[in-house]
């Protein structure tokens, strides 16, 4: 039961325009949320979630506190079996097809493909290339050739290479809290993942750092499709395809961003998004 998306390598090939059915690829669900209800205990915190989230792109989770927005992005990679009272009711996740509440997926090889940045950078307190390889070593990858590859390719990936190249046996702890929070990024995409969650990236952020993990992840969605939960509805708008609101555990509306902040459907989103709440 593979959980991974078969890649498809840029053409070298004199452009051409873009078929229906090579759009539809680009543009495929990677992953689909049908009728999903989820509790913590006897309190139910989603209601009949239906979403598709396209391969490649950055889709943007934004709602008043409490919402269930983070509550939905655990899920995906069931981050959320650590916590003894979830449980999900009926309705399903499916990443690549594959329901991931299936007794038959392992939620650590599901953790692999489905990557995790939180809110508050969390470096090990190891040395910068410990925190990249962490991952690697895990799985019992330890040939220096393959490490000392990863680690440059996902610092530059996280955009950090250029900043610590030359002191990478020094701590991770003793980065600034925006390179911090791009050492996590590296760390997760060391593993290769398909999909990358982001719970509030920036929330303790200052201005200049914020500004890089946003380009970043401009840069990353050529590769990778990105679910972010952000307060910020200025970052939602800046830096994801399509964007979600939520509201008390329902999810009120998706749509292309720009349809989101210009022309809302729903009344209540037209309130939040005008700050007339939330």
């Amino acid at each position: 039961m593979s959980l991974v998306a078969d890649r498809v390598e840029p053409s070298t090939k004199m452009d051409v325009p873009e078929s229906e059915s090579q759009a539809d690829e680009r543009n495929r669900s990677l992953i689909k949320i049908s009728n999903f209800d989820f509790f913590y205990g006897d309190k139910q915190a989603l209601f009949d979630i239906n979403m598709d989230i396209a391969e490649r792109e950055v889709t943007a989770f934004i709602g008043p506190s409490g919402c269930g927005k983070s509550t939905l992005l655990r899920c995906i990679n069931r981050m959320n079996d650590l916590i003894d009272i979830a449980r999900i009711g009926r309705g399903n996740v499916q990443v690549n097809g594959v329901d991931v509440y299936d007794e038959r997926v392992d939620a650590t090889e599901l953790r692999k493909r489905v990557g995790m940045v939180f809110q508050k950078s969390n470096p090990f307190p190891k040395s910068i290339y410990e925190n990249v390889v962490y991952g690697l070593r895990i799985q019992g990858i330890n040939r220096k050739s393959v490490l000392d590859d990863t680690v440059e390719r996902c610092l530059k990936g996280a955009a950090l290479w250029e900043e610590v190249s030359d002191r990478l046996d020094t701590s991770g702890l003793s980065l600034s809290g925006g390179q911090q929070q791009r050492l996590c990024i590296a760390r997760a995409l060391a593993v290769e993942p398909d999909i990358l969650l982001m719970d509030e990236p920036c929330s303790a952020l200052d201005p200049v750092a914020t500004a890089k993990v946003e380009e970043l992840i401009n840069n990353l969605k050529n590769r990778y499709t990105i679910v972010i939960v952000t307060h910020n509805m200025q970052q939602a708008a800046r830096v994801s395809d399509k964007t979600a609101f939520f509201y008390l555990g329902n999810l009120i509306e998706m749509n292309a961003t720009v349809q989101i902040f210009m022309s809302p459907e729903k009344e209540q989103t037209e309130a939040y998004i005008s700050g007339r709440f939330g």
